[in-house]
């Protein structure tokens, strides 16, 4: 069984801060708030979440191969 990585760097493509975040095993997160330029980040079509878009690993769901909340 393979180790599910629950800390994933997003990165705003507005103004390209970064954050380590921990990711949610029990919920999906759909809005992300950048810390720097305060733009709210929603996912990009396809993809499930604010991790799957903009994180630099995948959610937890992802990760093992199930279908995320919203996928």
């Amino acid at each position: 069984m393979q180790r599910i990585e629950l800390k994933s760097t997003i990165t705003c493509p507005e103004c390209g801060y970064s954050q380590i975040e921990e990711m949610p095993t029990n919920a999906c997160q759909w809005y992300y708030e950048c810390e720097s330029c305060k733009v709210l980040l929603k996912p990009l079509k396809g993809d499930c979440c604010v991790y799957c878009s903009f994180g630099t690993v995948k959610c937890p769901p992802i990760q093992e191969g199930q279908n995320c909340c919203s996928g």
